[in-house]
């Protein structure tokens, strides 16, 4: 090879270099301004104390819209006193389509940010994520950029089934780790490729501190973190050390740390997943978990979500927006489980708790025990109206409890 052509390669890979540097650089400025956010954090915001408690309905896309409103109808007649008093307001949002995201090239376009950031509270259904090979431009997730505009740093999930003595609640830190930058990695050449992951002290110490107190505070004795340490010392080593210092200012709770290939395998495991009851865990390593444990109770159709913060909440389903079902004119028998365990998780946030227990036991009843219609996603199964009605029905019993316990028994 000819010195000018060693000067070339020794030319292209310098200013590659300097491309990269110049990127990462620029990463590493933006989270640094988002600890000072962070430092200057608000304190928790008191929903009992507004005079209204407004919610912000956002359909999405896919069968979003679909599934949400059959969860805003339950809701509605849950708090069918308070809706009529004004207490608490349902406004509809529209503008989290993946054609409008795609024509705003937006995760989430600016005037539909200002409107969500008016009202405390959303339910959200689910909405399209583009990947690669899709027809729609490299947009973030939109669920990815709300819990970092609105700092919602917490994604909560439970997931019961009585019947095999699971009782999981996974705290999932929701605005780090792999995600956080997920549509800001590098390409540096056409043979090299980066992604990058974060860890913050201010974003561990709060996520942990929320699993913790939410323990303490349910008399549940143990608490579980998830990481791959061992491997990914310096991220996934700051998250650990950090549970590990919360968890000594808590001797009153058990606390133990898995990887999380083998916290995969310890889940399917019968003779050991009944003693784990409160996992604290990053991002990617919770939405791997999670979906993991939703199975259990009936699939990702069944399972709802909360993204927490002090300013404001976002309760959701934990599944995608589905586009196939719609293509094929299934959209009628989406299953709308996920979006109403959604909405027992908003009550409760906001104080209604015997109403959410009302709820979920009205869904473990029709869902788990009785099944006296079942959801297939066809035509096959029920449709997602009448199943509706049918928890409807069981919510209006007056002896709903007494059935519940009774399956319990059972």
């Amino acid at each position: 090879m000819s010195d000018g052509g060693m000067g070339t390669m020794k030319s292209t890979g310098t200013s590659a270099v300097e491309r990269a540097k110049a990127h990462f650089e620029k990463l590493v400025r933006q989270q640094l301004e988002r600890i000072e956010r962070m430092k200057a954090d608000e304190d928790w915001i008191d929903y009992q104390k507004l005079k209204t408690i407004e919610i912000g309905v956002l359909g999405g896309d896919g069968i979003g819209p679909t599934i949400t409103a059959h969860a805003v109808t339950i809701l509605k007649s849950l708090l069918e006193k308070e809706v009529a008093a004004k207490k608490v307001v349902f406004i509809e949002i529209d503008g989290l389509t993946i054609e409008n995201r795609a024509q705003h090239h937006a995760a989430i376009p600016e005037d539909v940010l200002a409107e969500i950031r008016k009202y405390p509270l959303h339910l959200k259904g689910p909405t399209t994520t583009p990947r690669k090979g899709d027809p729609w431009p490299n947009i973030e997730s939109c669920n990815v950029a709300m819990r970092r505009y609105l700092d919602l740093f917490a994604n909560v999930r439970p997931v019961k089934v009585p019947s095999e003595g699971i009782d999981w609640v996974f705290f999932r830190e929701n605005t780090e780790g792999a995600y956080v930058l997920g549509s800001s990695g590098l390409n540096v050449d056409d043979d090299l490729a980066f992604d990058f992951t974060v860890t913050t002290t201010q974003g561990t110490e709060r996520i942990c501190r929320l699993a913790f107190d939410y323990a303490k505070k349910n008399k549940i004795p143990r608490v579980t973190a998830v990481t791959k340490a061992n491997v990914v010392k310096t991220t996934d080593g700051k998250f650990l050390s950090i549970a590990q210092d919360i968890a000594r200012q808590h001797p009153d709770i058990s606390f133990d740390d898995w990887y999380i290939d083998i916290m995969t395998a310890k889940l399917v495991d019968p003779k050991r997943r009944r003693e784990f009851r409160v996992f604290v865990l990053p991002n990617l390593y919770g939405d791997i978990l999670t979906d993991e444990a939703a199975e259990f109770q009936g699939g990702v159709g069944t399972a709802g979500s909360a993204n927490i913060g002090k300013q404001f909440a976002m309760f959701e389903a934990i599944h995608g927006s589905a586009p196939r079902m719609v293509d094929e004119g299934r959209v009628q028998y989406a299953d709308p489980s996920s979006m109403i365990r959604a909405g027992s998780m908003l009550l409760r946030h906001i104080g209604y708790e015997d109403r959410a227990a009302r709820l979920e036991m009205a869904l473990d009843i029709c869902g788990s025990f009785e099944k006296k219609l079942v959801l297939t996603g066809r035509n096959t199964g029920a449709t997602a109206d009448e199943f509706v009605a049918y928890v409807l029905a069981t919510l209006n019993d007056t002896k709903l409890e007494e059935r519940w316990k009774g399956y319990q028994r059972g």
